[in-house]
């Protein structure tokens, strides 16, 4: 069972950061790849950050690069997304989502073999 648990939402102004956690239990997250999606109220999820545990390549949509980085702890089992300058648009729940192989990164959400259970950040001013 790939089991994730997010963990590190919460309320922040404009500008602030926050540094969401997946915390992976039952499986090695060193074999997945692993993303971080987000869904907004009324909105499709999409991708936001893509991290390829075989060889360390990373990718972000436009909208959050610069801003966020995604990394990863294997000692730990963790993967991580360290969000700056956050903005109200950033307001979603977050999701981290595991893929075993394939093309890197992959954009359609469908396509992973878990999902944890989102947390939700909420940027306000």
């Amino acid at each position: 069972q790939l089991l994730l648990v997010e963990s590190g939402g919460g309320l922040v102004q404009p500008g602030g950061s926050l540094r969401l956690s997946c915390e992976a239990s039952g499986f090695s997250l060193k074999y997945y790849a692993i993303a971080w999606f987000r869904q907004a109220p009324g909105k499709d999820r999409e991708g936001v950050s893509w991290f390829s545990s075989s060889d360390g390549r990373t990718h972000y949509v436009d909208s959050v690069k610069g801003r966020f980085t995604i990394s990863s702890d294997n000692a730990k089992n963790t993967v991580y997304l360290q969000m700056n300058n956050l903005k109200p648009e950033d307001t979603a729940r977050y999701y981290c989502g595991v893929k075993g192989l394939g093309p890197f990164p992959a954009y359609n959400w469908e396509d992973y073999d878990s999902w944890g259970q989102g947390t939700q950040v909420i940027v306000f001013s």
